[in-house]
Formats: structure tokens, C-alpha cells, sequence
């Protein structure tokens, strides 16, 4: 009879002990690439299986993955049912030697862990595309809209275009056009899948149009994106990058008053003539104040070159080190100054100007 009994009880504490152990937490791939491509933004869809209502969050790792990039580890999980919980993560690949990270999940009841699951990590194919596409922009997205694009002179020889870009689950962060020397990013937003770019390039005055390339990943096709390279019609200096010292009107200024003076001093050897004498000491000042060479300095690394001087404009590029200058004009607490090196023209706050 004790036999019995023992037993009973031993086979009570041995299922008491199997019930706790019981699972509650079941993960799952419900969205996984079967391809992807080098810097490619891609989602990963996990679904979790809860078979408990004694907890209050679910926490997520990734761990043992190479030349991947999870660009949203924080995300939080969604409830879909009862049971049914879903998380979508985003990823971006650098290499083709990479691997996806095994995804541990865990589940919490007021800090204590309830249980644990891990999703591992499954194969998925790579391809490095476009290599031989003179105007593929590095871009791969489910879609690419233009929204907007205006073309400006920027000097006497080149033209600044800015445009501005939707796209739909992609890497606008590496936008880039292939054999253009000045280019850059003036701002980027994403939200919830979709991104803008706002960008601008420096091309040829004479060109008229410009073709970049991307990956559509929903057709599976490369496709175009033609811009018009019009130049407006407006060329007030307040509104443009145009150089004033390339300026014809500022040139017939200068040599303008040097006639004048010129003039007015035979004038005042031939008559001596106390008012000839006044207006030639004038023309002279207004002579030398036309022809003097503008001041230099320098723009200070980290500094922001902007397109207009306002507030709000567009910023042109970021100084990654310090720039030799040449002072072109001063309006509303900002300098217009000309790259020395590498001949650039934009507008730097007058915090952002130091002397030689």
C-alpha cells in the first residue's frame, strides 16, 4: 500500500513539474525573403504563439549574424489575436558572405522570465546588381516617385538641381550619381516604410536632362527616372549661387569708375579746378572700393553650407574640414563665400567664419 502511494505521489510531482515546463511561447517566419541584394532594405515578418495569458511583454535579440545590419530593434510586437502576436523587422544587407541572426524572443510576467524561444536563423540568396550600370543610383524600392525638381545656375559653367523623392521600402541613404563630382544629401525623412529625399547635384550648364536607374524589387526590373534639367529664370543673387565676380554688370562697374576718375583727373590738370579736384578725389574712393579684392577667410570644420541665406533653406553640403574662402556678400547674419579649393559657392552663417 505505501508502494502505491509513493508511486501516485511521485507521478503527481513529476507532471506537476511537466505542466510548468510546458511550453508557452511558439515562434514562426511568416515573411522572409527568398533573395535579397547588396544594401537592400528587406522585411522580416515573425509570428509568436502565446498559449498563455500570465504575462505582459515580449522582449527580442538577435545574436551570431554577420554583414547585416537590423535596422529596427526596438520594434514593438502587435497583438493580431488572442494567442497571436507579430513583429516586422527590417534588415539591410553588406556583403554577400552574410548571415541572418538567430531571433531569440522572450516572455515576461512582471520581470520574471515566463519562457524562451529562438527562431533560427534560415538561408536566403544574394545578388550584386547593377555593377555595370552607368546610371544605376544604388537604389533598389518597391517604387520611386519624382514629386519635385528645380534647376538653377549655380556659376557661369554649371547648373544646381535639387530634387525631391518618394520610395516605398528602399535605401534612398544610398542615393548616388555616377560621374558627378558635387552631390549630396540635403535631407532625409522615413516613415512606416516610406522614405523622402531631398538631393541635389552640380552638372553642365548645357545639359538638359539627367537619367538615373533603380532596382524595382516588386517587378523585378530595372527601372528609369528622367529629369529635366530646365534652368529658371530668375538670377537675383539672393536666389541663386550665381558668383557676382563673374558677373558682367559687376565687371563694367569696376572699370566704369576707373574711366571716370581717369577722366575727371585730366580734367583737373587741364582746368585746376577746386571742383574737379572734389569729384576726382570721390571717383577715386568709389575706384578703389569697386577694385578691391574681396576679403578671405576660412569656413570652419563641421559647418553647414546652405543654398539661400534664411533660416530654412535647404542645406547644401556639411565642411568635413576647414575651407579657404573668398567673402562675396553679406545679408541677414549670413556670408555668401567662394570654395577656394574646390570652388564651390553657397551661404555659411557668419558664426561659421573665421580669419586665416
Amino acid at each position: 500500500m505505501k508502494k502505491i502511494f509513493l508511486f501516485i505521489l511521485l507521478f503527481n510531482i513529476l507532471f506537476s513539474v511537466n505542466l510548468f515546463a510546458a511550453k508557452n511561447l511558439y515562434l514562426s517566419y511568416k515573411k522572409i525573403p527568398s533573395n535579397v541584394y547588396k544594401n537592400q532594405k528587406f522585411e522580416v515578418v515573425i509570428k509568436a504563439l502565446i498559449t498563455t495569458d500570465n504575462f505582459d511583454k515580449l522582449s527580442t535579440t538577435f545574436t551570431n549574424s554577420s554583414n547585416i545590419t537590423v535596422l529596427n530593434s526596438n520594434s514593438e510586437w502587435k497583438k493580431i489575436s488572442n494567442d497571436t502576436y507579430e513583429n516586422s523587422y527590417y534588415f539591410k544587407v553588406k556583403a554577400g558572405n552574410f548571415k541572418l541572426p538567430d531571433i531569440e524572443v522572450k516572455l515576461w510576467s512582471n520581470d520574471s522570465l515566463i519562457d524562451v524561444s529562438e527562431l533560427s536563423a534560415t538561408p536566403i540568396r544574394y545578388s550584386d546588381i547593377g555593377k555595370g550600370d552607368e546610371r544605376f543610383s544604388n537604389i533598389i524600392a518597391d517604387n520611386i516617385l519624382l514629386k519635385a525638381y528645380k534647376t538653377k545656375q549655380y556659376n557661369n559653367k554649371e547648373a544646381l538641381t535639387i530634387i525631391d523623392i518618394d520610395a516605398l521600402n528602399s535605401n534612398l541613404e544610398d542615393f548616388k550619381l555616377k560621374n558627378i563630382e558635387e552631390q549630396g544629401i540635403s535631407n532625409l525623412k522615413e516613415w512606416e516604410g516610406t522614405q523622402n529625399l531631398v538631393y541635389y547635384f552640380v552638372t553642365p550648364i548645357y545639359q538638359k536632362n539627367l537619367i538615373f536607374t533603380y532596382y524595382n524589387s516588386m517587378t523585378k526590373s530595372f527601372k528609369d527616372v528622367k529629369i529635366p534639367l530646365i534652368l529658371q529664370n530668375e538670377l537675383v543673387s539672393t536666389q541663386t549661387d550665381l558668383n557676382p565676380n563673374d558677373s558682367t554688370f559687376e565687371r563694367y562697374k569696376k572699370v566704369a569708375a576707373i574711366v571716370i576718375f581717369v577722366f575727371l583727373f585730366i580734367l583737373l590738370i587741364w582746368k585746376r579746378n577746386k571742383w574737379f579736384l572734389i569729384l576726382t578725389l570721390i571717383s577715386f574712393i568709389i575706384a578703389i572700393l569697386y577694385n578691391l579684392p574681396n576679403s578671405k577667410g576660412v569656413v570652419k570644420k563641421d559647418s553647414f553650407v546652405y543654398i539661400l541665406p534664411t533660416k530654412n533653406s535647404t542645406i547644401f553640403f556639411k565642411v568635413e574640414n576647414e575651407q579657404k574662402v573668398e567673402v562675396l556678400q553679406r545679408k541677414n547674419g549670413f556670408i555668401k563665400v567662394l570654395g577656394l579649393d574646390n570652388d564651390f559657392i553657397g551661404w555659411i552663417k557668419d558664426e561659421s567664419f573665421g580669419e586665416n
